[in-house]
Parts: structure tokens; sequence; C-alpha cells
């Protein structure tokens, strides 16, 4: 048992689909090739070893990857206010894989039905669905 005041133990562990460069080239391919090309022609990524697999990425999605320069979070501001809003969740250094799929999915509705200034208090859900619409092309009908 844990002493009074005695902060519990927590790690930058591996995420659920594993760590390194090949797990994340696979996830962010599955994720990403869900989107119309349309939204997926560019990413801007940090610098982190994980995405070393960048060249295969791009040639597996058809995405251009480009980098923030080191020491620039100001080059990645919707990623910094996001990392700032999970952190209202997981504090710095939480270990991700001591939570379920259907807990992180949770965590990512809350935050993508959140309205925000930016957004003229729009949802990221909202200006995300509005994306999708335009482009649809006119009198094509929606599964949705």
């Amino acid at each position: 048992m844990k002493g009074w005041g005695e902060k519990p133990y927590v790690k930058n562990g591996p995420s659920l689909g594993g760590y390194g460069a090949v797990s994340m080239n696979a996830a962010l391919t599955a994720s990403i090739t869900k989107l119309p090309e349309q939204l997926r022609k560019t990413v801007t990524w940090d610098r982190g070893k994980e995405l070393s697999g960048h060249a295969q990425f791009a040639l597996d999605t058809g995405t251009k990857v480009f980098f923030a320069d080191p020491h620039s979070p100001w080059q990645r501001p919707t990623n910094e206010n996001t990392n700032g809003l999970l952190r209202q969740y997981f504090p710095k250094g939480t270990d991700l894989s001591r939570w379920s799929a259907e807990d992180l999915e949770a965590v990512a509705h809350a935050l993508n039905n959140r309205p925000r200034k930016v957004l003229n208090w729009k949802t990221p859900a909202e200006v995300f669905e509005e994306q999708l619409r335009s482009l649809k092309p006119p009198g094509v009908a929606s599964t949705s």
C-alpha cells in the first residue's frame, strides 16, 4: 500500500497498438486512409523517433509529411492545444495502456464535441462534418 501523499507510479508506456515507427505507421495509415483524399493531403509532425518511418507512410497514403522545427510548438498549434485538453484527463506521463480503447474513445468523443472559441463556438465534430459535406458533389445523397 502506498504511503499517505505518495504519488502513484506512472510511466510513458507503449500505446495500445505498440510503439515505434512500424506500429505508428500502421496506426496512422489505418486512420488517415479512412478520410477523403482532399482531407489527407498533408500532415505536420514533430521530430519523435516513432515517426522515422515517414517516407513509407507518405508512399502508402499519398500524404505529404512536413516536420515542425525543433522547439517550435507554435508551428503545430492545434496539436499543442489538444495536448493541453488531454492533460485534463491524463496527466503527463500517464500510462495509457491502463485505459481501455472504449475509455480512450470516450475522451476523444468528449473533446470532439466540446465547443471551441477558435471555431466560433462550434465543435470540432461539427466543423469536420461541414467539411465532409462540402466535398460531396451536388445531388449525391448522404448515407448518414
